[in-house]
């Protein structure tokens, strides 16, 4: 937490972000806590087990914007196939509407 503190006063002009992932939620709890006004990029969604539904409930700041989420293996590898291309874009279509129903919740 000490980063996302340090960051907090480096804010200036409100351009901080921070990498925090999704694999250990009080950890991103935490950081939000230290850190109310960063945008958070969030990977560990998909193939690495991370909850989307912390991701979005954590992720989001105090001016409502973010999480930036990054699920990279679950779409990349969703097929070793010839319909690589389909089953990536539906990966990606998917993931798209999980986050947006988090967002509703």
């Amino acid at each position: 937490m000490n980063v996302a503190r340090f960051a907090a006063r480096l804010r200036g002009n409100g351009q901080v972000g921070l990498v925090v992932g999704a694999t250990f939620p009080e950890q991103l709890r935490d950081a939000r806590a230290a850190n109310p006004n960063a945008v958070f990029l969030i990977p560990g969604i998909g193939a690495q087990g991370g909850s989307l539904a912390e991701a979005v409930e954590f992720g989001k700041n105090d001016a409502g914007i973010g999480p930036l989420i990054n699920a990279s293996r679950s779409i990349l590898y969703a097929s070793s196939g010839d319909d690589y291309a389909t089953a990536a874009r539906a990966a990606a279509i998917k993931m798209c509407g999980e986050i947006r129903a988090q967002r509703k919740a």
